[in-house]
């Protein structure tokens, strides 16, 4: 009904940026909000952000507020996480999720994720 699909990750050093992608496809119109999570190794998998489907109305983690951005382009049916002053911490695997109906605050689909690593 719903895939997701991201891309963007890769090897950068403390202090650099990257844009993540997440390409969304079938039924989008259904769909609550998108968010972004991560799991960095041996951790648990954490929300970082979340942004309306329609409205664009957004909302971070306390750890990346002011670095990261959460955006939607709905004409290309994609929703980007522009990530800057990387941090080792930051190094996870993210993953694209989408929340639909009919619980909101639930994610019923995932992407098969993007690997961040960040070297100090």
């Amino acid at each position: 009904q719903v895939q997701l699909v991201e891309s963007g990750g890769g090897l950068v050093q403390a202090g650099d940026s990257l844009r993540l992608s997440c390409v969304v496809s079938g039924r989008t119109f259904s769909t609550y909000r998108m968010g972004w999570f991560r799991q960095g190794p041996g951790k648990e998998r954490e929300f970082v952000a979340r942004i309306s489907w329609s409205t664009s109305a957004t909302y971070y983690a306390d750890s990346v507020k002011g670095r990261f951005i959460i955006s939607r382009d709905n004409a290309k049916n994609t929703v980007y996480l522009q990530m800057t002053s990387l941090k080792p911490e930051d190094a996870a695997v993210y993953y694209c999720a989408a929340d639909n109906p009919p619980v909101i605050g639930d994610y019923d689909y995932w992407g098969q994720g993007t690997e961040v690593t960040v070297s100090s």
